[in-house]
């Protein structure tokens, strides 16, 4: 019985608990004990919250009233180590923080604590976030729960739902830190348009232009709920726009008529076969559901690259920016930002060139937007590759490691809505996601067309052998 509590989702969870078939101590300690027998194996958790039974006790005696705290009543959920919690040890992955503990929450963070959800636990993540694999000196690596020795992703690789330890978490993406770990791992992975969600309590404080705060879950309806809950202004985020969130659509709700335009390459690299074949058969599957599909090219993104825009911005908005902090605790960092330090920052000339290429790439996009309700791509180029993979090798051929954010990194330098949904399986069993891209505040659409592919992948019902 606590294994299915453990893998039911978390809108499946909050409805038996308010019609009182499960209890949120029933639920809550079922994570609990899975944490403690299966974390062990993958490293996913990081930090338990020492008060977590106390909340579950609390919301059970609130429902014993009849009084329900929200949508999310006695649901409990995980929140990346970048993410402040109060009272809870933050590290972001570093030694440099391994004693930080927030005052308060994050935005986030209050507003699940709010609907009632209950925060049992700190996920794991590289340093600073700023990595593709989720390991670091504080904690150690996080393993993937389809295979020991591949990688979860990064940077949001900790979250742990598809072991079952949690129903919901709190990532954040900068480069597809929500959705190539949702794509590794065969979740939903939603990072919202730019703006939608406060990062105000998200750490590292740079590169806040492109960077987002997201939902991750088992289920489509899960994400759309997590952003239902998250979105909208703080008024502390500057970011944060004031735009009211449109009715989510329900799962029964049709994508027929919708226009949608795909291409089985990613953007910046190419991909494997079986990535291909995976993309091939959703682009088919939306047109038996009535869906006018056509292949698309980008011109302008053929002639650039996103990830030499993304290392230009990065480095001169985010690494540089990040010197002062270590204060000559360099010996102390990571090996991966250690390599981020290594890399020449760039002139002002190749900044400013970047800045405009970075224009050129979202008003191509828009320009897409004009004929086509989103765009169905690969998430990444590979399923979950080995740790450590400085290198990739994509139909024979070796690239570098960081190709792997190649279909991701282009719709963080947009802003553009964008979640991985599984939709497929490479030939040794591991998942492979589709990625649904939308227009700015669209989330809805994306959604729609996430609920239509989870329908048709869902019945495979696989879970990993952790």
């Amino acid at each position: 019985m606590s294994e299915e509590i453990c893998y039911a989702d978390a809108v499946e969870l909050a409805e038996k608990i308010r019609a009182r078939h499960l209890s949120p101590v029933e639920v809550v300690q079922a994570h609990l004990d899975r944490i403690e027998s299966i974390n062990p194996k993958i490293n996913a958790i990081v930090q338990m919250v020492p008060g977590a039974l106390k909340r579950a006790r609390e919301a059970e005696e609130a429902i014993s009233r009849g009084e329900v705290w929200g949508p999310l009543h006695g649901v409990p959920f995980t929140v990346k180590d970048c993410v402040d919690t109060e009272g809870v040890t933050t590290t972001r992955g570093s030694k440099l923080f391994a004693d930080h503990v927030p005052a308060a929450d994050a935005s986030v963070v209050k507003r699940l604590k709010d609907a009632g959800g209950i925060f049992i636990a700190k996920t794991n993540m590289p340093e600073f976030a700023l990595w593709w694999e989720t390991d670091n000196l504080v904690y150690g690596r996080t393993e993937n729960p389809w295979m020991s020795g591949r990688t979860p992703g990064g940077s949001s690789g900790g979250e742990a739902i598809a072991a079952g330890l949690s129903p919901l978490g709190i990532g954040s993406d900068v480069g597809g830190s929500i959705r190539e770990p949702a794509n590794y791992c065969g979740i939903v992975g939603l990072k919202a348009t730019h703006g939608r969600i406060p990062l105000t309590g998200h750490w590292p404080d740079v590169l806040l232009r492109f960077m987002h705060v997201g939902p991750m879950a088992r289920s489509v309806r899960d994400v759309a709920l997590g952003l239902s809950l998250m979105a909208g202004p703080d008024g502390l985020d500057s970011y944060t726009m004031p735009m009211p969130l449109p009715a989510l659509p329900d799962s029964d709700d049709g994508v027929s008529g919708l226009r949608i335009g795909w291409f089985p390459e990613g953007p910046f690299a190419p991909v494997e076969p079986e990535v291909q074949r995976t993309i091939t058969k959703a682009s088919a599957a939306l047109s038996e559901l009535g869906c006018v599909v056509e292949p698309v090219s980008f011109p302008a993104w053929e002639r650039l690259s996103g990830l030499a825009i993304s290392g230009a911005l990065f480095s001169a908005e985010g690494t540089q920016y990040l010197r002062p902090i270590f204060g000559g605790r360099e010996d102390e960092l990571a090996p991966s930002m250690k390599r981020r330090l290594a890399l020449p920052a760039p002139t002002f000339d190749e900044y400013l060139e970047a800045v405009s290429n970075c224009d050129l790439l979202r008003q191509d996009l828009q320009r897409f937007f004009m004929d086509y309700d989103v765009l169905l791509c690969p998430v990444g180029p590979v399923p979950a590759h080995p740790h450590d993979s400085v290198e990739l090798e994509i139909n024979g051929h070796r690239v570098p490691g960081r190709k792997a954010l190649g279909c991701t990194v282009p719709f963080d330098l947009t802003g553009s809505p964008a979640m991985s949904v599984p939709f497929g399986w490479s030939d040794d069993g591991l998942p492979i996601g589709v990625q649904i891209v939308g227009r700015h505040y669209d989330e809805s659409t994306v959604i729609k067309v996430g609920y239509a592919l989870e329908a048709l992948h869902a019945p495979e019902g696989r879970r990993p052998p952790v």
